[in-house]
């Protein structure tokens, strides 16, 4: 289960906190200003989590588009979608229905 709580509470009530993660399994994430910041969770959660964390200094996955296009003007970008919308449009071998 997992409990939201303020930061000011948790402040407050940090041996709750930790009890309810250490002897209930819960999961506590940290709010600030209505926002989650940050979670307290147990050490058996933590070491599945690192080792679930990609290794290597390139990130896999969709994360790897991230950035992937930093170097390429918007202009270029621009340009390439307008080229595969024209050539969406006509490609007369399936119907294509493109919503503005």
């Amino acid at each position: 289960m997992t409990r939201r709580m303020p930061l000011a509470e948790v402040r407050a009530n940090i041996a709750a906190a930790v009890d309810q993660v250490f002897h209930r399994g819960e999961h506590v994430v940290i709010e600030r200003h209505g926002r989650p910041v940050a979670a307290l969770v147990s050490i058996e959660d933590l070491a599945r989590l690192e080792a679930e964390r990609p290794t290597g200094d390139r990130p896999a996955g969709a994360l790897a588009l991230v950035g992937a296009w930093a170097d390429v003007e918007d202009t270029e970008i621009d340009a390439f979608l307008v080229d595969v919308a024209s050539a969406r449009q006509r490609d007369t071998g399936r119907k294509v229905r493109l919503k503005a």
